[in-house]
């Protein structure tokens, strides 16, 4: 049985090895394949090398004759038309490095128990299976959602995260009126119970900065614009209703009562969409997208009018 080798694309330059090799050989336990380098039988460029060694664009690999990758024989999951059109639809950006998709409510970024149909299965299932997510919103969130072509543009747009160089701003429909613009700063930390998400209010948390824009007053309710600074997990929905403001039809951080009450009791989505993003990607290009409210959340502003 011949040699394995493998030439490393642009794509995966600056790479640590075993992070290389363990993405591609996804059913090869971890600790074989920091063995099979610290023995010599993965090589680059002929030379010994080490598990933490960084790879470069054009790179020979050498890989062992024996090591197999069973997940490349694996079938795509299976969508129905209405599904995948859903998500061809509400594409609103795509380029050679990102898509960004108008996210819609009700669909979570990835599949589980519960919700088995995620936004990134249904892209793999008809694009490659280099797309990846670049951050995320919650399942009941719609809006903005940017997702990777490449590894190279997935890391380019992590990086711009942390350096606070992403612009995201939220449409909001929240319980009473907010009169002016206000910032919100408060820790919050992150707590899963039962595989389910909270955040609370917490000096052992991260910091998290919100300014809510007051648009137009409403029946008992406002329409507000949210800019934020930071990405922390349910952000937005923690701070809303630190401030008296909850978001409408928000089960976990809202007010359930007020939400049953006339006329919000004929209102059932929470009303929340990510409506604007803006970054630089990695050639020096303003990617800058608005993503509409759909029908659903303008009716219920009809309805508070």
């Amino acid at each position: 049985m011949p040699v394995k080798k493998i030439q490393v694309n642009d794509d995966n330059h600056g790479r640590r090895l075993d992070n290389f090799l363990l993405s591609i050989y996804k059913d090869v336990p971890k600790s074989k394949i920091y063995s099979i380098i610290r023995k010599g039988e993965v090589r680059i460029n002929s030379g010994r090398v080490k598990p933490h060694t960084k790879i470069n664009t054009n790179d020979i690999i050498r890989i062992p004759p024996y090591l197999v990758n069973d997940s490349t024989t694996e079938k795509k999951q299976i969508f129905s038309e209405s599904l995948l059109n859903l998500i061809k639809n509400n594409i609103i950006h795509e380029d050679e490095n990102y898509l960004i998709l108008n996210k819609p409510y009700g669909l979570p970024v990835h599949g589980g128990t519960n919700s088995p149909n995620g936004v990134i299965s249904i892209l793999r299932s008809f694009m490659d299976d280099s797309i990846d997510l670049c951050h995320r919103i919650d399942k009941e969130t719609s809006g903005c959602l940017v997702i990777s072509k490449n590894k190279k543009s997935n890391r380019h747009f992590n990086e711009q995260l942390v350096l606070k160089r992403v612009n995201k701003t939220y449409l909001a429909l929240l319980k009473g009126h907010l009169k002016k613009k206000t910032k919100v700063e408060l820790f919050i930390e992150t707590s899963s119970k039962e595989n389910k998400q909270k955040s609370l209010i917490s000096d052992d948390g991260k910091k998290a900065v919100s300014t809510f824009m007051p648009i137009k007053t409403l029946n008992k309710s406002s329409l507000v614009s949210v800019n934020i600074a930071t990405g922390r997990t349910h952000q937005i929905r923690v701070q809303a209703n630190h401030i008296g403001h909850p978001i409408l039809n928000d089960d976990k951080y809202g007010d359930r009562a007020f939400n049953k009450s006339k006329p919000f009791n004929k209102t059932k989505r929470m009303t929340l969409h990510a409506s604007q993003i803006e970054f630089i990607d990695q050639n020096n290009n303003l990617i800058k997208v608005k993503a509409d409210i759909d029908e659903s959340f303008k009716n219920i502003i009809d309805l508070l009018e």
